[in-house]
């Protein structure tokens, strides 16, 4: 699936994945809205203090995303995971040794969609990290054990139901005391991240915040983050 994707991207005349005018991946418009300052979430809670998000999830970032995760668009991992590492950055200071943990897709998605996307997403924003001399590692520390409704439709309430109880650190991976961001595409009530924080605190792992690539507009603060921020 991968590979016919990618070959399909690079044989086919294509349109930007956020405006659908003509442009070989995303139009210099549609990419300058995954470069702005990453801002808070406005709701914390016992399980997850932080998170930064750096774009408002509409428009063309949603397009993008849903482009990506839906559609088949795997080079779009590139410009999402240079957005997703910008929020890492701010998430964390930039000599702190951490993990980059993802919310994973389940099962019944990967083989709907041909891949994870939020996996490649990660491991794009982690490369670009390392690159710049960031000590970040990639570690896929969370798995689902059960499957969840589709949540498109759900309310915030709902949501946290529908995931209490449904992920649980993999198997074999060494995770007490380890220092984590965990990261997704959206944040929309937190309830998703909330429950990957949970399940990776019961193995012993210290979640210093969580990164996202978007934010629903109502719950993204619209304040500049500070230089550094208490681990």
């Amino acid at each position: 699936m991968k590979f016919l994707s990618d070959l399909l991207d690079l044989l086919l005349p294509q349109t930007c994945a956020g405006c659908g005018r003509p442009s070989a991946l995303l139009c210099a418009t549609c990419l300058a809205f995954l470069t702005g300052a990453p801002a808070r979430y406005v709701r914390p809670n016992a399980e997850l203090s932080r998170c930064w998000a750096v774009a408002s999830y509409q428009g063309p970032v949603r397009a993008v995303i849903v482009a990506h995760k839906e559609h088949g668009r795997t080079p779009l991992a590139a410009p999402l995971g240079t957005a997703l590492a910008k929020a890492i950055k701010t998430a964390v200071p930039s000599d702190e040794q951490c993990a980059v943990v993802w919310i994973p897709s389940s099962h019944r998605s990967i083989r709907a969609r041909g891949h994870d996307p939020t996996r490649r997403m990660a491991a794009a924003a982690v490369d670009e990290l390392r690159r710049a001399g960031t000590p970040v590692t990639a570690l896929q520390a969370l798995r689902h054990r059960r499957e969840v409704a589709d949540q498109a439709s759900l309310s915030a309430v709902q949501r946290a139901a529908n995931l209490a109880g449904a992920l649980e650190p993999s198997p074999n991976v060494p995770l007490s005391g380890r220092r984590v961001v965990l990261v997704d595409d959206v944040i929309t009530t937190g309830a998703t991240l909330t429950e990957g924080a949970r399940a990776l605190r019961t193995a012993g792992a210290r979640i210093l915040a969580a990164a996202t690539v978007a934010a629903t507009p109502t719950h993204q603060e619209k304040t500049k983050p500070p230089t550094r921020h208490p681990p």
